[in-house]
């Protein structure tokens, strides 16, 4: 892979189909994430929303982060 960044890495809040209901696979890998954080999942997220909260949830997982 190349070092360079990538110029089709969209922010979720700029995606077309951002204000759709958040995937079945964002809400089970949020479930998850949220679980091992000691957080619950809100309801009614958006993909985008999701996708934010995947983000966030992920910077403090031993899961992702390899710590």
């Amino acid at each position: 892979m190349s070092d360079q960044p990538s110029d089709t890495i969209k922010d979720p809040e700029d995606w077309t189909t951002g204000e759709e209901p958040a995937t079945g696979a964002q809400l089970s890998y949020l479930s998850t994430l949220a679980r091992e954080a000691g957080r619950e999942v809100p309801e009614n997220l958006t993909k985008a929303q999701a996708s934010s909260l995947i983000d966030e949830l992920q910077q403090g997982s031993d899961r992702v982060s390899g710590d």
